[in-house]
């Protein structure tokens, strides 16, 4: 079997100018294209608060449905949240939560069509959707942890495709 072909690595930080400062990326030059990005992650919780979790008891509602909505919404407002992240303007966005015997496992999946690409929509979009249900299960179990926040792959752009390998 062929062995896929190295990542590519910058030479140099995108978001960092001259004299060291913080900078937003000039895309003005850049090519609209399609942008897909997933990410995904997880939060391990006890059985005991999964437990009140798949019964739905807990005050605040159904635990994933509010984590989902948070995530989407997240995604949409990065910008807000990460200062040198241009807004965009989304054309889809999918927020899966799935219980797994550990607690969930997040996934997103951000679509746009744009100059830049939607990496970090869709891992703001996870990150949110765990500190939502942390946030709802945390008088449950407070030793949650929110873990494995990661992107999966990407598509579109000049810097190409990418997938992570296991």
């Amino acid at each position: 079997m062929p062995k896929a072909p190295a990542p590519k690595t910058a030479t140099k930080l995108s978001h960092v100018g001259r004299n060291s400062r913080a900078r937003m990326v000039d895309v003005t030059d850049k090519a609209e294209t399609v942008r897909e990005a997933k990410a995904s992650g997880r939060i391990t919780i006890s059985k005991a608060a999964m437990a009140l979790v798949r019964e739905h008891s807990l005050e605040k509602g159904p635990v994933t449905a509010v984590a989902r909505f948070a995530g989407i919404q997240a995604a949409k407002r990065t910008a807000d949240a990460i200062p040198m992240c241009h807004p965009l303007l989304l054309s889809q966005v999918d927020v899966v939560i799935i219980p797994r015997p550990f607690g969930f496992e997040i996934t997103a999946t951000v679509k746009t069509k744009g100059q830049t690409g939607a990496e970090m929509e869709a891992l703001h979009a996870v990150s949110v959707a765990a500190l939502t249900i942390y946030d709802m299960v945390k008088a449950a179990d407070k030793k949650m942890v929110i873990s494995h926040i990661r992107l999966d792959s990407k598509t579109g752009g000049k810097s190409g495709d990418y997938r992570r390998s296991s």
